[in-house]
Formats: C-alpha cells, sequence, structure tokens
C-alpha cells in the first residue's frame, strides 16, 4: 500500500518536530514548511493526501494559504490555530479548511483525527458498482462523481461539505444532531468541537442559494427539506 503524504506546515520547529514523531512510526510520508509561501510551494509540489496548517505562518498566514490553495485542490487542511484565534477559525472554515486543532493540543488526538481522515479519504477513492443518486425537487447528487446540482446549476462543493450534504439528504426529513453529522461526517474518533459542523452547514447554504433546504431545528440539530422525486 502506498504511504500516504503528509504537508506539515508550522514556523515552530518544536510543534514540527512533535508532530513528524508522531506520524513517521504510523508509517506516514511526512513533508514540512516553516513559512506560507513555502507551504503552498510544497503542496503544489508533494501532491500530500492530508496537510496540518497553522493560522499564524510568517510570509503568508495560513487563511491566505488555504484561499489560494483551494482555488486547485480539495485537499483534506486541518487548521492549527491558537484559542484566542476564534476569527481566524471561522474565516478558515469559512474558506475550505476541513477541521481545526486549537493550540495547545494534543499529538495523540492530532493523529487520531488524521487517521480518520485518512479513512474517509481511502474509502471514498474505493470503486463503486453502479451510481448512486439522490433527486429531489431542487437538489440533485451524483453520489459516485461527487457533483451537486440545485436547480440544475452545478455547483463546487468541499469533500466536508459534500458529505455533510449527503448525510443529511439521505435523512430527507429526520433530524440529525450536530453528534450524529459528526460521527456520520468526521468519524467516531473526532474528539473537536461540535461548532465546525454549524460553520460548514452556513457554508452550504451560501452555496446552495436555499436556506430553506437546510432547516435548524433550535437545540437539536438540523433538518434537510426538500421534495423527493
Amino acid at each position: 500500500m502506498t504511504k500516504a503524504k503528509i504537508l506539515v506546515v508550522d514556523d515552530e520547529p518544536s510543534i514540527v518536530n512533535l508532530i513528524t514523531a508522531y506520524l513517521k512510526p504510523e508509517g506516514y510520508e511526512v513533508f514540512t514548511a516553516d513559512d506560507g509561501p513555502s507551504g503552498l510551494k510544497a503542496a503544489r509540489a508533494f501532491d500530500p493526501d492530508l496537510i496540518v496548517l497553522d493560522v499564524m505562518l510568517p510570509g503568508m498566514d495560513g487563511v491566505e494559504v488555504l484561499t489560494r490553495l483551494r482555488r486547485e485542490s480539495d485537499v483534506y487542511v486541518i487548521l492549527l490555530t491558537a484559542k484566542t484565534e476564534e476569527m481566524d477559525r471561522v474565516i478558515g472554515l469559512t474558506v475550505g479548511a476541513d477541521d481545526y486543532v486549537t493550540k495547545p493540543f494534543s499529538p495523540r488526538e492530532l493523529t487520531a483525527r488524521i487517521k480518520s481522515a485518512l479513512r474517509r479519504i481511502h474509502n471514498e477513492s474505493k470503486p463503486k458498482q453502479g451510481r448512486s443518486v439522490l433527486s429531489f425537487k431542487h437538489l440533485h447528487m451524483d453520489i459516485d462523481a461527487r457533483k451537486v446540482k440545485i436547480d440544475d446549476i452545478p455547483i463546487e462543493l468541499t469533500a466536508i461539505e459534500f458529505d455533510l450534504l449527503k448525510s443529511l439528504a439521505e435523512n430527507s426529513g429526520r433530524v440529525l444532531s450536530r453528534e450524529q453529522l459528526l460521527e456520520n461526517v468526521w468519524g467516531a474518533s473526532y474528539y473537536g468541537e461540535m461548532r465546525v459542523v454549524d460553520v460548514h452547514l452556513g457554508h452550504i447554504r451560501k452555496k446552495l442559494g436555499r436556506d430553506e433546504l437546510i432547516a435548524t431545528v433550535r437545540g437539536v440539530g438540523y433538518r434537510f427539506e426538500d421534495e423527493s422525486l
């Protein structure tokens, strides 16, 4: 089996060394960069399966790196942020981060999240028999091709956004809690904050252009609402 490639972009050598020390024994091929421009260059050169990206970087901050990266790649990105960088986390998720970890962090937790993400990516790449689609009055999802149309107009979703929308659409009419959505999309081993669900769903609603398709059930979770065909 080919080793998964992971790029770690952080300007603190102690953090880079700590993450590398945990990932290499797991069999991953680890690349590193210590500033924004070199991180973007490394992402293009090495084509990693997953990127661990610090927000506060010299030369170009992590949010800008991510913004540029999303114009050409849907690679899974985990942001590293300080607890005081709430706005950076929200902006980072909005421009396309898949997950985030706050500093100081547990390297075991980060490794577990990386493993979970790579398992999901691997399962998505497995060939499937036939095609599976979800069709509603406004929404059409080709699950195998991972394509989405809203009112016959194609829209671009990140991998996480697609999986969140798929989880809701497959359970159309049912309320799914944040915990259920986290388990369905990020995996049972996810240890992060539930707010990541809210931010990604807000981004999905904006892209769909139809807020009414994803209803918020206050204090419970979310429900997909569209007429089945």
